[in-house]
Order: C-alpha cells, then sequence, then structure tokens
C-alpha cells in the first residue's frame, strides 16, 4: 500500500508509540552496553546480539525519525525568528511540509514494524480440502477449488506438491492435500481456512435445478524439526497396499503409510506414491503441521478468549465464502466483497480481491487493539 494514501495516525496512537520507541531505544543501548563490557560472558553476548538483530530495522527507522524530528524543530524555529522576511518563511515552510511528511511516513512504516506479527506468516503451508455435504456434487467442487490453490500458486511463484488425493467415483476428489512452499504462504493462505459453498447445476442433475454443497479447507503452517519433537516410540506405523483403479499400475506393494501419533491419537494416511519411502515422508511432513496446530491453537486460545471475535478464527464450521455459478459470483461473507468474476476467481485470478482485503481487515483490528492497550 502506497504510504502517501495512509490515514494520519491519530495523536492518541503516536503518543503510544513512542513510549515504545524510546523503550526500544533504551533497551538498544542497553544492549550495546553489555556487548561491550569485558565481563560479559559468551552466552550473554550471543543473546545481546541476537537481540540487536531483532531490533536493528526498528532502530534504523528510528534513527531516521529522530533526524527528521530535530529537523522540524530547527524549521520551526528559524520560523519564528525570522517572520519578516517573506522569502525566508516561503521557504522554511516548504522546507517544514516536506519534514512533516517525511516524519508521517516514518510515523506509519515504524507503526506497522509494532503491530504484532504472526511468526508463521513466512511458513510453508500444508492445504487440506474436503468434500462436505452435496456428495459427487461436492467432491466435483472440492476438486476444483483444490485446482484453484494450485494455479493461484503457480500465479505466484509457489512450489506446489500433491501430498494425496482420494478420488470419488466421477474422478472429483473427497479430500485432497498439498504442500505448498514459497514466500509468506502461509500469511497469505491462512484466512482460507472453513467452509466454502457452492450454489450450481450438477452435472449429475437431469432437471437442471441448481444445487447447494459444500467443501471445507483447512490451511495449516509448516512445520520443522525445531516445532514438533517426534520421539519413534510414540509413532506406529502401518504400511498397507493403496487402493486404485488397477490396470497396469495395480499396487503389488505395500507402498500406503498409515501413521498413528500415540499420545494424541492422531491418524495420517499417504497412498499417493509409488514408493513407501516417499509417503512415510508425506505423512510425517501433514503429521508435523497438525501436531504444531494443534500446540499453537491451544496457545492462541489459552492467550485469547476473543479469538472467536476475530476474523478468520479458523473454526472449521464457519461458512467464509460462497461461489454462485448461475449468477456468475464469489462472495466473501467476513469482509462483504463480492467478485463478479467467478472464472477468474476458479482460476486462480480473482482471489487476491478477498486475500488483500481480510489481510487489510486483519490490519486495522490490530491497530484498534494498538490503540485500546494504553
Amino acid at each position: 500500500m502506497d504510504m502517501d494514501m495512509q490515514p494520519q495516525l491519530s495523536p492518541n496512537i503516536i503518543r503510544i508509540m513512542e513510549h515504545r520507541l524510546s523503550a526500544i531505544e533504551y533497551r538498544t543501548a542497553f544492549l550495546h552496553n553489555l556487548v561491550n563490557q569485558t565481563e560479559a560472558s559468551p552466552a550473554e553476548c550471543a543473546r545481546a546480539n541476537k537481540e540487536l538483530r531483532k531490533l536493528r530495522s526498528s532502530m534504523d527507522l528510528i534513527t531516521h525519525l529522530r533526524s527528521k524530528q530535530k529537523e522540524i524543530n530547527g524549521l520551526r524555529s528559524l520560523l519564528a525568528e525570522c517572520s519578516e522576511d517573506k522569502d525566508m518563511v516561503n521557504m522554511a515552510t516548504e522546507e517544514l511540509d516536506q519534514a512533516v511528511e517525511g516524519e508521517r511516513r516514518l510515523h506509519n512504516l515504524l507503526f506497522k514494524s509494532l503491530l504484532p506479527k504472526d511468526d508463521s506468516d513466512e511458513r510453508d503451508c500444508i492445504l487440506e480440502v474436503r468434500a462436505g455435504t452435496g456428495g459427487e456434487e461436492a467432491s466435483l467442487f472440492a476438486m476444483d477449488i483444490f485446482k484453484m490453490y494450485e494455479k493461484y500458486s503457480q500465479k505466484k511463484g509457489w512450489k506446489f506438491e500433491v501430498v494425496d488425493v482420494t478420488e470419488s467415483d466421477l474422478k472429483g476428489y473427497k479430500e485432497a492435500s498439498a504442500a505448498i512452499s514459497g514466500a509468506d504462504v502461509y500469511g497469505k493462505l491462512k484466512f482460507e481456512s472453513g467452509i466454502h459453498r457452492v450454489q450450481r447445476v450438477p452435472v449429475t442433475e437431469k432437471s437442471g435445478r441448481v444445487h447447494t454443497s459444500a467443501v471445507s479447507v483447512a490451511i495449516l503452517p509448516q512445520a520443522d524439526e525445531v516445532d514438533v519433537q517426534l520421539r519413534n516410540e510414540d509413532l506406529r506405523i502401518d504400511t498397507y497396499r493403496s487402493g486404485g483403479s488397477g490396470g497396469q499400475h495395480a499396487n503389488t506393494t505395500n507402498s500406503a503409510v498409515r501413521i498413528t501419533h500415540i499420545p494424541s491419537g492422531m491418524t495420517v494416511a499417504i497412498q499417493d506414491e509409488r514408493s513407501q519411502h516417499m509417503n512415510k515422508a508425506k505423512a510425517l511432513k501433514v503429521l508435523c503441521a497438525k501436531l504444531y496446530e494443534m500446540e499453537r491453537s491451544r496457545i492462541q486460545i489459552n492467550r485469547s478468549k476473543l479469538r472467536s471475535e476475530q476474523i478468520g478464527s479458523g473454526d472449521r464450521s464457519e461458512r467464509i465464502r460462497t461461489y454462485n455459478f448461475p449468477q456468475g459470483r464469489v462472495t466473501d461473507h467476513r469482509v462483504s466483497i463480492t467478485c463478479h468474476a467467478i472464472n477468474d476467481v476458479m482460476l486462480g485470478d480473482g482471489l487476491d480481491v478477498f486475500i488483500d482485503a481480510l489481510l487489510l481487515q486483519q490490519e486495522m483490528d490490530a491497530i484498534a487493539d494498538f490503540s485500546s492497550s494504553q
């Protein structure tokens, strides 16, 4: 978003923010002092340097802000001293306007950097799509939704790797999952979790009546070894012969893999690859993501009882979007936005309209929280 389009921050927000900026300056000075002390232990120095690296981008902006504020004060003094000299007043006024605009831009940048961030936003994700109510038609729409995310990922330059697909009789998807990797994948897709409703005439319908079906989508941040400690004794791994259409590729080996995480009772089964080794790796990836999400949800619910009031609370029973084919429109119920180009959305082109609006609403909510947290 262009900084010049941003509204002026309220004096109240600037006042709260200035307190936080002073605290960052004070903390940075303290850490620099600690690092330069000869008696500091290597462990203390390492910790301090790590924190300094995290504060560096904010500190660079604060340094710019302080020199801009010094410039503003100097120009105001100059204006007060030479109010008789018209040329000088004009020149100083013009410079002052530019300096105030510069201060506003820096305030906006700093404010954005102070808003809480979800550490998982930069992560890759696991996408899960499941056909809900609506039988065969729901499975066909699940396939359409899955392919919509695949096309969207391609347009973003992300890697979309199919993990597992269970097909329905008409070659729709009863359920399907994929691993999506790239820059800020989870942060972009996290609000896609929920119920996606479709209204259209199914291919199976002879009388041309519109049916309503539903598909559920789950977006889980991918976890790495650091986040989830998987101990061998907590896992039960079963292999079995994967089902399929038979023919020349009839599976004669036990390549399908089911992994059960004994402490939580969670099970992941994959039968997509011909190799048992590949299926095991994929199943572990999905299991890690699910366990990580379970832990994140537990922490989040403990942290905030207000979570249900926020958009995209992640409740899978929540209807988030309706795709109405006869009227050619898609409506997102959380931000009340309707897009009248359903084909573009299904091709992954129109999806940013909703994603950007949801991200903006998240930012507005964070601003409201910031203002009330004084």
